[in-house]
């Protein structure tokens, strides 16, 4: 960013860092995940499935209140350019309601009120399309799918994955987290879940899902002369896991199986509408979609994690979009700046032009040429409403 124009766009500017110094306390997934996932695991299980877990938090390290009036202390008037002003206010808008969501972890219908202003929930053409998905046939499973790498195994192969970038990001094992591996965006650190097991599919899926996109996007991010690029557009999470999983489809390790489990999660986050607690929509996945009880914890788990975290749906319908933008040959790096939104296009573009944004310096591999052989995942996604 030259000189002028960090002259003509100061307010922009300041108001930016101003962001960036508050944001630093509220990345929603360090809360969000549960402290004794594996200790109400075996006493679920163990009651054969009769009582919800009880599961404990972290303690928030910052005054919700102070922080919420920090943000709103913001002078936007200060923006002459309306679209960047109106960018910046929706951005604020969203990390208010991130704070609500972290003040309210643990507390049942309050976070999940919370979480609805945020991710919002499952739209009943959301949940045609898992149905639409769940109806066909399970594919033959083989050797690529059978779990059998230890966490330390996993990390040796991203390591060695995370060559083909020129980027440097930490690797560490945890027992706290839902996910089989995560990405810390400002630590630069991708979670492994210490005692889960990974089959050679699975490798492939998160690598190209997680190093591929998110550490991708967290570098390019951070790249910027803009935080909010590093710190997330508003809604962000639709484009950024659509174009995960489009790293995974073009990559050609996207499975059946895989759609499937999105599936099942549109079913699961819109049994917190439908009023489910935990051991009912474990149930419905259980007992009715005759998910084995591994998986079956696993989505539920993620979606009642804090009282009813809704954002699982959206991989799903990213997915879509993502998909369909690809095909329409559009410019894919664009979206890599960093934690943006597709609807934002036209605002990257804006500030581009400006000076105030960088092309994208690190670029998914995958999308790179399209890998993918299996026919039928092309007919369900072209057919997705």
């Amino acid at each position: 960013m030259t000189e002028d124009v960090v002259d003509n766009y100061i307010d922009i500017i300041e108001i930016d860092q101003n962001l960036d110094r508050l944001v630093k306390n509220i990345e929603l997934l360090n809360y969000l995940n549960p402290l004794n996932i594996e200790q109400e695991k075996k006493s679920f299980f163990a009651c054969k499935y009769r009582f919800n877990p009880v599961f404990k938090y972290r303690k928030i390290k910052f005054d919700p209140y102070k922080m919420q009036r920090l943000f709103f202390n913001q002078r936007l008037e200060r923006i002459e350019d309306e679209e960047i002003r109106k960018l910046y206010q929706h951005i604020i808008y969203e990390y208010s309601g991130l704070i609500q969501c972290i003040e309210t972890i643990g507390q049942g219908k309050n976070f999940y009120y919370n979480s609805l202003k945020v991710f919002g929930t499952p739209k009943e053409r959301d949940v045609e399309n898992a149905r639409f998905i769940l109806h066909f046939e399970d594919e033959e499973p083989n050797d690529n799918m059978v779990k059998k790498h230890s966490a330390s195994e996993a990390e040796a192969y991203f390591r060695e994955f995370g060559k083909r970038y020129d980027f440097d990001f930490n690797i560490k094992k945890s027992t706290h987290i839902s996910a089989a591996a995560m990405v810390l965006n400002a630590s630069e650190t991708l979670v492994l879940k210490k005692n889960n097991k990974f089959s050679d599919n699975d490798l492939m899926v998160l690598a190209n899902h997680e190093i591929g996109v998110h550490m991708v996007t967290t570098f390019n991010g951070k790249s910027q002369p803009l935080k909010i690029f590093s710190n997330g557009f508003v809604n962000n999470t639709e484009t950024q896991e659509g174009l995960a999983v489009f790293s995974e489809y073009m990559s050609g390790c996207l499975t059946l199986k895989r759609m499937k489990e999105l599936a099942y999660r549109v079913i699961a986050a819109d049994s917190l509408i439908k009023g489910y607690d935990f051991k009912d929509t474990f149930d419905l996945l259980y007992s009715q979609y005759k998910l084995d009880k591994e998986t079956a914890w696993q989505i539920t788990l993620r979606v009642h994690r804090g009282g009813g975290f809704t954002k699982d749906y959206l991989y799903l319908t990213g997915l879509k979009k993502v998909y369909d933008y690809y095909h329409s040959n559009q410019d894919m790096d664009t979206l890599l700046t960093g934690k943006v939104t597709l609807e934002n296009k036209n605002a990257i573009n804006r500030l581009q032009e400006l000076g105030l944004a960088n092309k994208s310096i690190h670029l998914t591999d995958s999308f790179k040429q399209n890998l993918n052989k299996n026919k039928k995942l092309d007919f369900m996604l072209r057919n997705l409403k």
